[in-house]
């Protein structure tokens, strides 16, 4: 499905990130100008691309980097878990400067890249809902919870919508048996962006990002209206990891809980 009348400019933060480089090419089709952002480098500017380096954590470069935007795909920032302080500039500030650029530009639609590390103290056996309380597995994670606050409040404020897209794991394929369940293949993100982009209304909706797996742990009957479905699974990869007779570890509280391995990755506080 294409859309007749594609924005003049979207905006894509974290471009040089690793499910930065995968959209860039891909969201083309959706704009007449793709402004790229990141603080590495970015390279060579394409066709109907715009090359921004920007700082997030810096309010004026952030306002300046708002202009002529008519939507955003907010990628930007640090994508696992990290001292507190680099946490704060990146995910926190940031977030808080992106948001009032886009009020003060008028932007009317936000992709805020949330992830499943908001919710991460839930139990594998647990079904999670939009509705039910954060529960962040690390500072990465508490980041993601304040941007969805963040969000929250500017839509309530001011009418900016923003779908808060709560990412499982977006890799070519699972890397372990925990991605079996959070596995979400990148056609599959690719589709779920275009629809929270171009849905007429969406508020402030959260949803989950993930494939059609065989295991699940996330519902996402509040977002069933932006009409997403996913096409792929991680089932064809199943076989890479074999069920074991000591898997897993009845201490593990890496299987016990969704958020995997960052339940180990955060502060320890002595």
């Amino acid at each position: 499905m294409t859309q007749a009348t594609p924005f003049k400019r979207i905006l894509l933060t974290g471009a040089a990130g690793g499910l930065g480089k995968v959209l860039r090419e891909r969201i083309k089709p959706w704009a007449e100008v793709i402004r790229l952002s990141d603080l590495a480098d970015l390279g060579v500017a394409g066709e109907g691309e715009e090359i921004v380096q920007c700082d997030l954590a810096d309010k004026a470069a952030v306002l300046a980097l708002m202009e002529g935007v008519d939507a955003v795909l907010h990628f930007g920032g640090i994508s696992t878990e990290a001292p507190f302080e680099a946490i704060m500039q990146a995910n926190i500030l940031g977030v808080a400067n992106l948001y009032e650029a886009v009020h003060k530009a008028g932007v009317k639609r936000v992709v805020f890249a949330s992830s499943n590390h908001a919710v991460g103290y839930y139990r594998t056996t647990d079904m999670v809902d939009a509705s039910m309380p954060t529960r962040p597995d690390s500072m990465y994670g508490v980041s993601k919870c304040f941007g969805e606050s963040l969000s929250r409040y500017y839509y309530d404020r001011f009418g900016i919508e923003t779908v808060c897209l709560r990412i499982g794991s977006s890799f070519p394929e699972p890397l372990n048996r925990r991605m079996l369940t959070t596995y979400f293949s990148y056609d599959d993100l690719v589709e779920s962006l275009r629809c929270c982009l171009f849905a007429p209304r969406v508020g402030h909706t959260i949803a989950f990002g993930v494939s059609d797996n065989d295991s699940a742990w996330w519902d996402n009957k509040h977002a069933a209206f932006l009409g997403f479905r996913a096409r792929d699974s991680a089932r064809q990869f199943a076989g890479k990891f074999p069920d074991s007779a000591d898997f897993p570890a009845a201490d593990d509280i890496t299987a016990t809980y969704q958020g995997g391995k960052f339940l180990l990755d955060g502060p320890q506080y002595q």
